[in-house]
């Protein structure tokens, strides 16, 4: 197919040729007016252009994140328009060391749960010092990890992360040969509101000091 353009003024003269095996050869004229195809054209720009960004996310900036999709959903019952919104508030973190040796007379050797007398990181203020018990402010999946020292103690300790009373993970340290030893585990779990969450000394003493033993947890999404 070959096509030949001729302007005159405001007038386009277009002379098509169609070249069809076994057909005789005829020039076909078409005239278009050049206001009309350019506002035809401007038209059609705009049309192509909306459909292409129809399912594009719309980003609003500020502290929460909103993305629609104006793709209708799949299922019957589903609707037209989907929205999710994720807060930048919800932040929860925590993280708690010991800066003192541990005594004979400690908490810790009466109700055997391991207490930290030093905070590093509160984020939301969810871990209280004074119970050393992390309580949880919203169903999600949280991430923990102990590290517990003890120190010139032969005697094998057993480290547990207790969830509502419950062992979840739990850590061993019973060289005799070394002067210092630490139980350490790390680990996620399903928390609900409400949960609390601690360490607890199943096996074995501290007698004898356990500085620089940590507890550390943090948020890491909702569900």
């Amino acid at each position: 197919m070959e096509y030949k353009i001729v302007q005159k003024e405001t007038v386009v003269q277009r002379d098509i040729q169609l070249n069809v095996p076994g057909s005789v050869m005829y020039p076909r004229s078409i005239t278009f007016d050049i206001p009309i195809l350019l506002g035809v054209l401007l038209l059609w720009g705009p049309m192509e252009s909306r459909s292409q960004n129809d399912t594009e996310p719309i980003i609003l900036e500020g502290k929460c994140l909103v993305v629609c999709d104006s793709t209708p959903s799949s299922e019957p019952a589903g609707n037209a328009l989907g929205m999710s919104v994720r807060s930048g508030s919800g932040r929860v973190a925590f993280s708690a060391s010991r800066q003192t040796n541990h005594e004979p007379t400690d908490m810790s050797n009466r109700t055997m749960i391991i207490y930290f007398d030093n905070i590093l990181v509160n984020v939301g203020t969810h871990f209280d010092q004074e119970s050393s018990v992390f309580l949880a402010p919203r169903r999600g999946v949280y991430s923990f990890n102990f590290h517990v020292v003890k120190a010139y103690n032969r005697q094998t300790i057993q480290v547990s992360l207790m969830l509502n009373g419950w062992a979840m993970i739990s850590a061993f340290a019973g060289d005799q040969d070394v002067t210092r030893e630490a139980a350490t585990n790390a680990g996620l779990v399903i928390m609900e509101k409400g949960d609390k969450a601690y360490l607890r000394l199943e096996r074995g003493n501290l007698m004898g000091g356990w500085k620089y033993s940590t507890f550390s947890g943090f948020l890491v999404f909702p569900l």
